[in-house]
């Protein structure tokens, strides 16, 4: 027994790397959602409201309730790979930039398959179902991102070496970072910024429903991942916000779950069982064959 208290409270202190870091970044969030809100209204462009604030913070909320119980759940997963790692791996600067960028590297792979795969994109459709573009939409999450298995991404850096409170604290400054590319109101950044880091620019174009935009630009920090792969598209023209097919509601719950219930409504559906589960791991835009119409 005082084993696994002695595990429980070693997971609580883990987690608090992650939840301190944001804590004290969640002040400067709120003044930077401000300094824009302000700005856009004085453009007559306001794309902010009290409601829409509302929503995305009890999205957001709801995320970090539920990502806090899935850590407590899984870190033991973490630690048990820590134990076999391949490499030791000092703290210092120097590795922690390192962290960083592998860190970097499994997002975009969590952020492509997000995309890629329906089980994971009825999670992540939750972030895209914004029509608008604001500091404020950087919120707007779901609270299914652990079942959809988002924290399996992050597995192989503890077994390379780095210590999961880490990789915890990783993954916060990553979404910290994130959270300011959500916006409208920074049009370029410096062509050498441009080129290495993902930018406003860079994720209009990811959130954008244009034909030419569709999954693209999957960079959390580093854009170099997505030049690398193929997946990068510069911004052209003006980006319509959304997705593919537009839910158009103000219920959070509908935002959360409308994916989950429309996937395991096409498996229910009849027809072959391995044409039937495929739905829960092709692409959101997969088709049966019967169900493609003929030209």
């Amino acid at each position: 027994m005082p084993e696994v208290i002695l595990q429980a409270w070693q997971a609580i202190e883990t987690l608090g790397v992650e939840k301190v870091f944001l804590l004290l970044m969640g002040p400067v969030f709120v003044v930077f959602m401000a300094v824009e809100a302000r700005h856009l209204q004085r453009r007559r462009a306001q794309t902010y409201s009290v409601e829409q604030v509302g929503t995305n913070t009890l999205l957001a909320v709801s995320h970090s309730v539920a990502d806090g119980i899935a850590w407590l759940l899984v870190i033991g997963l973490f630690y048990a790979l820590f134990e076999v790692r391949l490499f030791e791996i000092p703290a210092t600067g120097w590795s922690l930039i390192l962290l960083l960028v592998l860190q970097d590297f499994f997002y975009y792979w969590f952020h492509r398959a997000s995309h890629r795969i329906r089980w994971m994109w009825a999670s992540h459709v939750t972030h895209h179902s914004s029509e608008t573009m604001n500091l404020a939409t950087a919120l707007r999450q779901s609270l299914t991102y652990p079942i959809s298995g988002m924290w399996l991404f992050w597995l192989p850096l503890a077994w390379i070496g780095f210590k999961p409170e880490l990789v915890i604290l990783a993954v916060a400054i990553s979404l910290a970072y994130q959270f300011f590319v959500h916006t409208e109101s920074v049009k370029k950044m410096p062509a050498w910024f441009e080129a290495v880091f993902n930018t406003p620019s860079h994720h209009r174009v990811h959130h954008a429903r244009n034909p030419q935009y569709i999954d693209r630009n999957y960079a959390g920090v580093l854009i170099i991942w997505d030049k690398l792969f193929g997946t990068f598209v510069p911004e052209t023209e003006r980006c319509d916000y959304g997705i593919v097919r537009q839910i158009h509601t103000r219920n959070p719950f509908v935002m959360m779950f409308h994916e989950w219930r429309d996937m395991f409504a096409d498996v229910r559906r009849p027809g072959p069982l391995w044409l039937r589960v495929k739905h829960l791991w092709a692409p959101p835009e997969w088709q049966r064959p019967d169900d493609v119409q003929p030209q």
